[in-house]
């Protein structure tokens, strides 16, 4: 594996950036790649671009010196694409990424495209924070490296509840905990508590959820009136997906987010026996065996529909 020191050595301007509507493993492999670099050199002009910064994951950067919607003025020595498995996901920041002297891609998503001049794509990793961590010298990572790649380790394995969590995770999971990080604490403020706001989202969602194919399939829908209603932004919907997938009997898990006239985020999950990836990679989407999703232009009816089809398919 590429060590991200001899990589960043001779780059004196690095713009670090992960996917649209990032999340905990998007953004803390970015902060805790700021970090490690900037602690190599502090001279260093360090660019992090996230579309936002999800509030739950804000600890991660109090002062808001670090995640930011600036960019260069010029191209880059590096560039520094994470946990973003197509360049147009990269959003405002995919310019850059032609321009750049050199490229660099971290990822563990199996439908990534290796689109850069360097590509770390491991697609057993549990997590990109796990493949990042592999291209650090552990005694340099210190406690806010730490802190930034246990919140994406934990984040992408459920707490470590998902299938994707093997032994090598929990190891560098251990790791970091030894580095001094609250662990405890992490787990219940960015998982376990949920604003009212949420709740409320939380509990409407649940309500008007249906089951189909014998109750093998679980389905919700969040409109934009019911957003709008509860006040809600887009990281409120986080979780809402998970809440759906434990319900018993249910192998797939559908939630559909309206973003648009009849245009929908879908977002997948598997228990068991449907490879939601390949559905998702179908409709243009990506992800992972069990977990993925996608953007489709359609009627709620349609949408399911097509999804069920290709569920049925792998029966």
């Amino acid at each position: 594996m590429n060590q991200l020191k001899s990589i960043a050595q001779d780059a004196q301007t690095v713009l670090i950036a992960g996917h649209l509507r990032p999340d905990g493993d998007c953004t803390g492999a970015c902060i805790a790649a700021y970090h490690y670099l900037h602690r190599q050199d502090p001279q260093r002009k360090i660019w992090v671009y996230l579309e936002t910064l999800p509030e739950n994951f804000r600890f991660l950067d109090p002062e808001r010196k670090i995640v930011s919607q600036e960019l260069p003025s010029e191209p880059v020595d590096l560039f520094i694409a994470l946990d973003s498995s197509s360049p147009d996901r990269l959003g405002e920041a995919q310019p850059f990424l032609s321009t750049a002297r050199k490229k660099l891609c971290v990822d563990h998503h199996m439908s990534n495209q290796a689109y850069a001049g360097i590509n770390e794509i491991h697609k057993e990793a549990s997590s990109t924070c796990e493949v990042i961590y592999g291209m650090m010298e552990e005694e340099e990572i210190d406690l806010e490296i730490a802190r930034a790649l246990y919140i994406g380790i934990i984040f992408d394995t459920g707490v470590f509840r998902y299938s994707n969590t093997s032994r090598h995770t929990m190891e560098i999971a251990g790791k970091l905990m030894e580095k001094g990080i609250p662990f405890w604490q992490y787990i219940d403020e960015c998982f376990l508590q949920r604003t009212y706001i949420q709740t409320q989202l939380l509990g409407r969602t649940l309500l008007t959820s249906m089951r189909l194919m014998d109750g093998k399939c679980i389905v919700a829908r969040i409109t934009r009136r019911m957003m709008e209603f509860y006040g809600a932004r887009t990281e409120d919907i986080e979780g809402i997906i998970d809440q759906l997938r434990v319900t018993k009997g249910v192998e797939v898990a559908i939630l559909l987010h309206e973003i648009g006239e009849q245009e929908y985020k879908v977002s997948l999950r598997s228990n068991d026996k449907i490879d939601v990836g390949k559905i998702a990679v179908h409709f243009g989407g990506g992800g992972h065996v069990k977990a993925a999703g996608f953007t489709m232009c359609a009627s709620p009816y349609d949408v399911i529909n097509n999804i069920t089809e290709r569920i049925e398919m792998q029966e």
